[in-house]
């Protein structure tokens, strides 16, 4: 049994002047219920609004919640904050949030959407308008769910704005592994960030991975892992600049998993990026990853 975390909200009209793929969560949703009753389905609540204003900056959040982004902020989203798109952005925090909390009680759990890790304190970016991340990490830390949480990005674009919104704070940290030359031009620093050339591919990928993500495991112990599982690390990905095979981000994510199923450490993943001109195509590599992680721990 896979538990999944998704929400009708989710499923936003694409804004005007959009390149996002917004039908990508409902074909997601679609795919995963062909797998029947192997998925026990949850449905989150909106993430309050103290919860938000404790990561982002009230301005900001009212800003969004008040439909009055300015341009400036748009463009650095990529699309307008229509109510919709505000609707989704309160709901998706909300179920990286409950994903962590049935992770902590059955090993695993998964959200399909999320991983918005380029929102930073005082505006979005990189399509990504409120950080679930760092707002979900931070409320797990001071409600007392777990004292220790761990973001693991595995994106193949740098998690600025979560490593930004995480500085500092008590019990959390980050972990980045992405293209060195992708978005975001000007990076921010993680509590480790691993930046990688052009083309790099499976072999590579892995061992890296392991080389630098289990000393961090190991140092930090954390009592959960937040896992912002993008697979735009992929060789045909639109935005991407590796070379990862499906295969290899099946192997990528089998690794995780195991690592955290070993070690006894909750796992609680986030769609995170995946672009391409096929939408059903970026949509089974989601799945994919999904399934791949899940299958560790129930299996």
């Amino acid at each position: 049994m896979i538990r999944v975390v998704h929400h009708p909200d989710y499923v936003a009209p694409a804004p005007a002047r959009s390149t996002y793929q917004w039908n990508k969560n409902g074909l997601v949703r679609d795919l995963l219920r062909e797998q029947g009753g192997a998925i026990e389905w949850h449905r989150p609540e909106p993430m309050p609004r103290d919860w938000l204003e404790a990561v982002h900056t009230p301005g900001y959040v009212a800003e969004v919640i008040g439909l009055a982004v300015p341009p400036d902020k748009t463009r650095r989203i990529g699309f307008p904050v229509t109510a919709e798109v505000a609707r989704r952005a309160q709901v998706v925090p909300g179920g990286t949030y409950l994903a962590a909390l049935l992770a902590l009680r059955h090993g695993f759990a998964a959200n399909t959407a999320g991983g918005s890790h380029h929102a930073l304190a005082d505006t979005g970016a990189g399509f990504c308008v409120f950080n679930d991340l760092a707002i979900a990490a931070n409320r797990l830390v001071e409600e007392g769910m777990a004292a220790r949480v761990l973001v693991v990005d595995c994106d193949v674009h740098q998690g600025d704005g979560t490593a930004a919104l995480l500085d500092g704070r008590p019990g959390v940290a980050t972990y980045s592994i992405h293209a060195e030359k992708n978005f975001p031009v000007r990076k921010a620093r993680s509590t480790l960030d691993v930046p990688l050339p052009d083309g790099v591919g499976d072999d590579a990928y892995l061992a890296t991975l392991a080389e630098t993500l289990v000393p961090l495991v190991d140092g930090f112990a954390p009592d959960l892992i937040l896992y912002q599982a993008g697979v735009d690390p992929f060789e045909g990905d639109r935005l991407g600049r590796l070379a990862l095979t499906r295969e290899g981000l099946v192997r990528r994510d089998r690794w995780v998993a195991t690592l955290a199923h070993t070690l006894g450490i909750p796992l609680a993943s986030a769609l995170g990026g995946g672009y391409g001109d096929d939408a059903m195509e970026v949509s089974h590599r989601h799945v994919a990853s999904l399934l791949t992680l899940g299958g560790v721990f129930s299996g």
